[in-house]
This record gives structure tokens, C-alpha cells and sequence, in this order.
């Protein structure tokens, strides 16, 4: 009998699901060892979106809970460590809260939603009220951190009365988990109440961390450090553990052994330069570690194509708005700056000073500051090692490259719409078969523009830019129909456009000039159209006016030929 695969955990965060269920999971109870033996009275653990952070924290609770199943730990790394299981395994109270869900468009509506978050954990030990040691005061105390009411100043010392009244009832000090610290903080800037919340999470986390006696330890996660001056001011014992510390590197992320395993696993080991090329690449400290978030939708998909022959995809692209990007390309507007980003793109790295303490309203204010951003989002990486703040960073693999390259032709489009005049000469220049005057005017928009360096990328690459800068272009055009890649006579035309005259078809072949002879690429552009008979399907439908252009591209170079044997319409187009 075939035995079953374990299924794929995709959007699973809790750690009890994942080990009742028989989903995999890649062990990262090791993370429970280093937390131990290394000791830290508060500890905050800075990582991007999507590398795990959450499903740590569960595992977490789940093992120092007084409640927890200890058989979900039964097989893993850290029942190895039978005087660390003996010691802490199932013996502290855990009060655990994730702030991600305080989000809204005023301040006001974000402090209803901490209530209703801030209440959870106090929900789940209602036991309290039949408790024999807490007195009535404690009782009161307790139903008040259960009111939908609740003002802000016993919302800001709610987690701290939580850990007290545990305390008090087990006769055992509290371990204190809070999950994405950084949201609200996000959230605030964005929609303009950022110092009423600067203010309300440097309370709360004072309260917790700081003045909180019934406190064995803490930990805390999030994507940025925010400015300790800002946040936890005046806490001595907060230990930061960013993506430059080689300690804990491996615990966030999968490792390129456990991804080779889960290949092997789920027999998909033929994937593993792919999926290395698109979802491996980051550096945390001195381990190269893999967005888990990627590699295990993929996998599903992989799973569910029975070829095993699934296309790598973008999965990140959809788990945040990626506004930091964008925010870099539009004030990356020198040319310096835009040659930065170039060199980025094509693989190349650029040594940049981190500041990885900010405060939100300086993030965005400094074409450094975003430096710093992209890297603690996870948009850029380390290589090598730091010298202080100093870094040589890159783009980490061929997902991230992808949304640069989005970002870059979203930015680039938005500007042609602000330049209809130059946008309506271009078109008209390909109306009118003037190849000398398109040439002129999309030489000027590639010298404004990112570019793809010359570099080891593959020609398709460099093709399937210029073809996407040209579709950015055209597909501004109001009126006008645009197809690419469009089933034509005997193969697949890069570009069809069809001006809102309705009697025209302009079939447009894109190459790189990778030897930067443009007039031979051209020629070979015009010489496809012609064999593969792509103007066939626009003469079946009656259109009389067919214009094929062969464009070729080199850096920020090109040349427009248009093909001499073609019909022309008679009179210009306007």
C-alpha cells in the first residue's frame, strides 16, 4: 500500500495544526535551544514578511504552555534536549497576541480593533474567575480586561495586569509573546495617526516589558526595528536579533538542505535549480536561507501538476501592497540613482550604509533611508559580510527581480500618461510608417527609463523588457487595440497593435541586439514576420493596411526598420 504524502502547509501558522495534521513541517524547534541557552530577558526578532515568524511564535507558546500537547514535540530536534524538556517544556503560563490586526483609518477605530486583539489572550484563561488564590479585587481586575469598553490606559497596561493575575493564580512568572509589534506602527504612518500610536505601543510594551515583575521572559517579532528611542524607551534588556546576526540565522527561512529534502520528498528534486533561482538568494547573518512562503505554494503547485512541470510564480507579490519599491523608483529619479537600480536588476551588487533603527516618518523622507527599507523588507540582501553599516547588497533571486521590473514599468507608464504629446507623436510615427522619427522618440523614452544592463542575463530577458517598454507604451494609447503574443499565421507575433482608425494592423518584432549590431537584429525581426506569414490573419479580416516593424534593442540603444515590401497607407494619420 502506497503510503500518503504529508500535505503542504500553505497558510498554516498554527504549530499544533501542522503536527496533529500530517502536513510537513520542516524542523525549527532548534530555535528553542538557542533562545534558552543563549538568554535573553526580552528578545526581538526583525525578519521580512512570509519567513516564518509566526509559526515560530506558536511553536513557542505551544511548548512552554502549561496547557500544551507535549506529543506535538514527540520526533523533533528539541526532544533530543531532555534537561531543557524537563526544565521549561509545559511549565509557564504564555500569554500570546499578534498586533497584525490593528489596522484602521483613524486612530479611534484602531483602538477598538487592540481591544477586541488585546482581549484574546485574556479570554482564553476565564479559569481565573473560579481561581482560590486571586481575591475579589484580582476578579475585578480581570473582568475589566474582558470589557468591549475598556478605556485606553487599561488597554495600555492590559498585558502587563494579564501576566500578574497568571502569575498570581500559578505561582509561576509569565512568558510573554507578541507577534508583529510593527503593524500598528505601519498602519499608522499610512493613514496619519502615526504619533497617537508611537504613543499608545510605547505604553503598552513599557507596561509589559519594562515594568512588569511577573515577567520570565519575552519575545517579540516584527519586520522593522523601530527606533528604540522611539518605542521602547528605556528598556535595558531588549535584545535584537536582525537579518545581519549570524545567531538564529537558520530558524527563519528554509535552508537550501531542507529544501533539497522537500523536493526529494514530495519527488520534485528535477525542480531545484528553478526553484533556487526564484525563491532562494537571502543572507540572514551567515546562512543563505529560502522565502519558506514560496517555495511551499509552489511545491502545491507542483504537487497538483501531475508533470511536475509548473511554472515558477510571484507568490510574495500578492502578500503586501510592495509600496516600498515603488517609493524608491519614484525618488530614484538621477542618474546615478537609475544606474544603481540597473545594476541591481542585472545581478550586480552596490555597497549602501543600513540603518536598520528608523522611525517611520524618517523612512521615506531619504533616498538612504529606503536603501535601509527595501533591505529590512526583504526587497534587497546582504552579500558577504557587513563592515558596520556598510553592505554590499543585491536583489535576492528572480522573484524579487520581478517586481522591481513591475514596479519600474508601473513608474515608467505613469509618466507617459503625464507626456501625451510626446506618446501621440510616437504613434502617429508608426501610423504613418516614419520608422527614423519612432526610432527618435523611443530612443528618448529608453534613455528615461531602467534599463537592462548587458550583463549574463539571458537575451529572452533582455527581449522581454524592451517588449514590455513598448507595451507600457502602447497600451496608454487610448482607443488603440493591443495584443501580445498573439497566435498569428504560423507562430506567435510579439506585438499587434491596431489604431482606432479600424483598417490598420501594426505587427511589431522585438529583438536584443546582443552584439549590439541593431540593423542585423532588425533584419532578423523582419525576416521572422515574413516566414512565420503573421500579417495572414489581419488580411482575413480585411485589413487592408499592415505595417511590420522589426525593432531592435541594445541597452539604451535601438533602431526601428520598417518593412520596404509593405503596402502604406496613402494618407497620413493624425
Amino acid at each position: 500500500m502506497r503510503m500518503r504524502q504529508k500535505k503542504l502547509p500553505v497558510g498554516i501558522e498554527n504549530f499544533e495544526d501542522i503536527r496533529k495534521e500530517p502536513f510537513y513541517y520542516a524542523d525549527k524547534t532548534g530555535l528553542l535551544v538557542e533562545l534558552l541557552d543563549s538568554w535573553g530577558a526580552v528578545n526581538l526578532f526583525t525578519r521580512p514578511r512570509r519567513f516564518g515568524k509566526t509559526l515560530n511564535m506558536s511553536m513557542l507558546e505551544h511548548f512552554f504552555s502549561l496547557h500544551g500537547d507535549k506529543s506535538i514535540f514527540d520526533g523533533l530536534q528539541i526532544s533530543k534536549e531532555t534537561e531543557l524538556c524537563d526544565r521549561y517544556m509545559g511549565k509557564y503560563p504564555v500569554v500570546s497576541v499578534s498586533l497584525k490586526g490593528i489596522e484602521a483609518l483613524s486612530y479611534e477605530k484602531a483602538l477598538q480593533m487592540a481591544v477586541l486583539i488585546l482581549k484574546r489572550p485574556a479570554a482564553r484563561v476565564q479559569y481565573l474567575l473560579e481561581s482560590t488564590v486571586l481575591s475579589e479585587q484580582d476578579k475585578e481586575d480581570y473582568r475589566k480586561l474582558l470589557d468591549n469598553a475598556m478605556g485606553e490606559a487599561m488597554l495600555c497596561d492590559s498585558l502587563r495586569l494579564l501576566c500578574e493575575l497568571l502569575e498570581k493564580h500559578h505561582g509561576r512568572k509569565v512568558i510573554l509573546l507578541i507577534d508583529e509589534y510593527d503593524v500598528p506602527l505601519a498602519k499608522a504612518f499610512e493613514h496619519g495617526y502615526y504619533e497617537q500610536m508611537v504613543s499608545f505601543i510605547r505604553s503598552l510594551l513599557g507596561q509589559a516589558l519594562k515594568t512588569n515583575s511577573s515577567l520570565k521572559f519575552a519575545v517579540l517579532t516584527g519586520c522593522l526595528r523601530i527606533s528604540k528611542e522611539s518605542i521602547f524607551t528605556g528598556l535595558n534588556n531588549l535584545r535584537v536579533i536582525t537579518a545581519t546576526d549570524t545567531q538564529f540565522g537558520g530558524y527563519f527561512g528554509f535552508t537550501d538542505k531542507e529544501v533539497r529534502r522537500m523536493l526529494e520528498y514530495y519527488a520534485c528534486l528535477e525542480q531545484y535549480d528553478m526553484v533556487k533561482k526564484w525563491y532562494d538568494g537571502y543572507q540572514f547573518g551567515n546562512t543563505q536561507v529560502y522565502c519558506p512562503w514560496d517555495v511551499i505554494c509552489h511545491l502545491a503547485k507542483l504537487r497538483i501538476n501531475k508533470t511536475k512541470t509548473a511554472q515558477p510564480q510571484n507568490y510574495w507579490i500578492n502578500t503586501s501592497s510592495n509600496s516600498v519599491v515603488k517609493q524608491f523608483i519614484q525618488k530614484s529619479a538621477d542618474a546615478a540613482a537609475k544606474r544603481e537600480i540597473e545594476r541591481l536588476v542585472a545581478g550586480e551588487t552596490i555597497r549602501k550604509k543600513i540603518y536598520e533603527e528608523l522611525f517611520y516618518p524618517e523612512m521615506y523622507q531619504k533616498a538612504e533611508h529606503l536603501w535601509s527599507m527595501l533591505f529590512m523588507t526583504g526587497y534587497l540582501t546582504k552579500r558577504g559580510n557587513a563592515d558596520g553599516r556598510s553592505m554590499e547588497l543585491a536583489i535576492p533571486n528572480l522573484e524579487i527581480r520581478d517586481i522591481f521590473m513591475e514596479q519600474i514599468m508601473e513608474y515608467f507608464q505613469e509618466n507617459i500618461r503625464k507626456d501625451g504629446d510626446t506618446l501621440n507623436r510616437f504613434c502617429s510615427a508608426l501610423q504613418n510608417g516614419d520608422a527614423q522619427n519612432a526610432e527618435k522618440l523611443l530612443a528618448s523614452y529608453l534613455r528615461k527609463t531602467i534599463s537592462i544592463r548587458d550583463t549574463s542575463i539571458r537575451n529572452s530577458m533582455k527581449e522581454n523588457f524592451y517588449h514590455g517598454v513598448l507595451i507600457g507604451i502602447l497600451g496608454v494609447k487610448e482607443g488603440w487595440g493591443l495584443t501580445s503574443n498573439r497566435e498569428m499565421g504560423e507562430g506567435y507575433a510579439d506585438i499587434l497593435a491596431e489604431p482606432d482608425t479600424g483598417d490598420m494592423g501594426i505587427i511589431i518584432e522585438v529583438k536584443y541586439a546582443h552584439d549590439a549590431n541593431l540593423d542585423a537584429a532588425c533584419r532578423e525581426a523582419l525576416s521572422q514576420i515574413e516566414h512565420t506569414r503573421y500579417e495572414d490573419d489581419l488580411l482575413d479580416d480585411g485589413i487592408g493596411h499592415i505595417l511590420k516593424y522589426g525593432i531592435a534593442c541594445y541597452k539604451k540603444q535601438c533602431r526601428v526598420m520598417l518593412a520596404e515590401n509593405m503596402q502604406i497607407a496613402q494618407q497620413p494619420y493624425d
